[in-house]
């Protein structure tokens, strides 16, 4: 059976790409858990859509500040000069290109970088729309932390979204449980694979053909 790594593993494997100085969004849900993980010696400014600049991470028992959320309602910490505004001006950050990274869930991503996780299309579910759609347009760079296998068995990587789009080609790195895949003109292409898990093995569970990361600084595989 192929190797998974834990949530909490896979947000500290996203906080490693996270350069110094960068402006980040972190969508609700497994998102969040990044926080946790930045290097405490890298200046990261995280954003959230409810209006705050500068969040932190998540507080210690017993220190829960309830006037500070994310935008998932989930209790939050600021960092020494965080900043508070308004939320029509949150949104002006994220459309107007001034995030360079945003992590995002998904339902499925299309090797074309096609995004689609608001909604499943099915009668009665529940939208959840939020800031993604104007997240996957505004941000520089859009990663998306995800399981790759949805519980029925599916893989969320496909050829082309079967479910509502978020965004039209606005992937740039997808991150799961089994490996890390971009988004190439070519189509995904694995960056590193987790445990023992192979190109061949991931094509396997995904049905699409996948490239593999060239001998180079930009895509070289991990050790």
């Amino acid at each position: 059976m192929s190797t998974r790594i834990t949530r909490d593993e896979l947000a500290a494997r996203i906080a490693e790409d996270i350069p110094e100085g960068a402006f980040v969004n972190l969508g609700i849900g497994a998102p969040t858990l990044v926080a946790n993980y930045l290097p405490a010696d890298l200046e990261i400014i995280l954003h959230t859509e409810n209006g705050l600049l500068g969040m932190g991470s998540a507080p210690a028992p017993g220190e829960v500040d309830p006037d500070l959320i994310n935008a998932g309602k989930q209790a939050v910490t600021a960092v020494a000069g965080a900043a508070y505004f308004h939320h029509a001006d949150s949104f002006a950050m994220m459309r107007g290109g001034h995030l360079d990274v945003c992590v995002l869930g998904a339902f499925q991503v299309a090797q074309n970088g096609d995004l689609a996780n608001w909604s499943t299309g099915a009668p009665g579910a529940i939208p959840a729309i939020g800031g993604a759609m104007d997240l996957a347009i505004g941000a520089r760079d859009v990663y998306v932390m995800t399981d790759l296998l949805a519980k029925d068995g599916s893989s969320k990587l496909v050829a082309a979204c079967t479910y509502p789009l978020t965004g039209v080609g606005c992937v740039s790195r997808v991150y799961t449980d089994h490996a890390v895949f971009d988004v190439t003109p070519g189509g995904f292409r694995v960056r590193e694979a987790f445990g023992d898990n192979t190109v061949a093995s991931l094509e396997a569970l995904i049905g699409l053909t996948l490239q593999t990361a060239p001998d180079d600084t930009t895509g070289a595989p991990r050790p």
